[in-house]
């Protein structure tokens, strides 16, 4: 089943990405979203499973598609039942803005391998496989750091954060720098920052702070299969998120959640593809007839991580004017 649909769901984040791509700059941000969640829709509805989104873009009267509960795929007798986190378009305003780090992301896994989670917010702590097992969110941001730096064999001086720049987030930031350690500030993203802290060579060692709880739930897919790793308890912005979050059954906010609680599967797969070029990934490329697309995909069960070079002919009467 990995194998299946690790080829299928890269096809699904290529195709949002291009259409987002197309509307990089432009300076509006809900267009670019609804044209990447209706790419990813048509290109689902492709796919031989019977696939139900449970991270998506929020309720059914608040989403026309990728709602959470909505059944997608090609509903054959033998398709695969799937469950799915989707992020059609993280980085809405990086798109808008032509700025760095847009993808588009998600995140399968068998019936029941991937936690459904409120569109609210969660304190994340995230960090790549030689600090797995190694802080604890419920410690001091400057401990964690230097646990970070001892586990890597590093000072705490060559350690990078990623913290999302919001005021939320002034005190966590002054804990960091007074450890001495580099903070990168982003605007948007934490999902694809989360990622890169996991793969070695991008200088990022770890993300720190409050961000998206849909986004939490697939950066825990990908963390499982990179061998990082997640800890995070939920950040109710009101009392109607606390009790929709208590019905889905994380009414204790005091809990932490670990990469297995978040992403429990044993058939995970995680795909992204760059819209915007990125520290991870490229993005898209126009040229004459076609488009380039620059994706990740992961399986945890076959341990696999490819990087995948794609290029889209959507002219075959004019040759493309690639250099491959």
């Amino acid at each position: 089943m990995e194998k299946l649909l690790a080829l299928e769901m890269v096809r699904v984040t290529e195709a949002a990405a291009i259409a987002s791509a197309r509307l990089m700059g432009r300076g509006d941000r809900h267009e670019a979203d609804r044209v990447a969640t209706e790419s990813m829709r048509a290109a689902m509805d492709e796919i031989e499973m019977q696939g139900t989104i449970v991270i998506g873009e929020g309720e059914r009267d608040e989403a026309p598609m990728l709602y959470i509960g909505e059944q997608v795929g090609m509903a054959g007798d033998a398709a695969p039942e799937i469950d799915i986190a989707v992020d059609p378009l993280e980085g809405t305003n990086l798109v808008a803005t032509g700025s760095a780090n847009a993808i588009t992301v998600l995140a399968a896994s068998e019936r029941g391998g991937l936690v459904h989670a409120p569109d609210t917010y969660l304190e994340k702590l995230c960090v790549g496989p030689g600090a797995a097992g190694k802080v604890d969110i419920e410690r001091p941001p400057a401990e964690n750091v230097r646990l970070i730096a001892e586990a890597l064999g590093r000072r705490t001086q060559d350690i990078t954060v990623i913290i999302l720049d919001r005021p939320r987030h002034t005190e966590l930031i002054a804990d960091v720098r007074g450890t001495g350690a580099r903070i990168k500030l982003i605007s948007d993203g934490d999902l694809s920052a989360a990622i890169s802290c996991a793969v070695q060579g991008t200088g990022v060692h770890a993300v720190m702070g409050i961000g998206g709880a849909p986004e939490g739930v697939i950066t825990a897919a990908a963390m499982r299969c990179l061998g990082g790793e997640i800890q995070a308890r939920f950040r109710y912005r009101n009392d109607e998120e606390r009790a929709r979050g208590a019905r889905m059954g994380h009414g204790d906010e005091r809990r932490i959640y670990r990469t297995e609680d978040l992403a429990s599967g044993e058939h995970l797969v995680f795909a992204a593809t760059g819209v915007t070029p990125g520290d991870l990934l490229e993005g898209v490329r126009f040229f004459g007839g076609g488009a380039r697309t620059h994706s990740l995909v992961m399986a945890y069960q076959t341990k696999t991580v490819r990087f995948v070079d794609t290029v889209h002919m959507f002219d075959r009467e004019r040759p493309p004017s690639v250099r491959l």
